[in-house]
């Protein structure tokens, strides 16, 4: 049975929503993770710490983890300034 959404590896990464990992003193000499971007098709893009093997056995009723999927973390101030880039519909 197919997925009602599946990700397209096609997609190109089109814009950072919210400031750079830098900006927001997340990361030190260079600009990597963590970070949230919108692909070329609408859907988001987020670069975190994998912490799936933390939750795995923890996850809240109703939560799933499919096999090619992966829990990420990212802090709180990446999502908040991502806010103003994020339309409400």
């Amino acid at each position: 049975m197919s997925r009602p959404w599946e990700a397209d590896p096609a997609a190109e990464l089109h814009r950072r929503l919210g400031k750079s990992p830098l900006e927001l003193g997340n990361t030190t000499a260079s600009p990597d993770c963590p970070d949230i971007w919108e692909l070329s098709n609408g859907d988001i893009a987020v670069v975190g710490r994998d912490l799936t093997d933390s939750y795995r056995n923890r996850l809240p009723e109703g939560m799933s983890l499919s096999r090619d999927e992966r829990l990420v973390v990212i802090p709180r101030n990446q999502l908040i300034s991502a806010k103003r880039d994020i339309p409400d519909a």
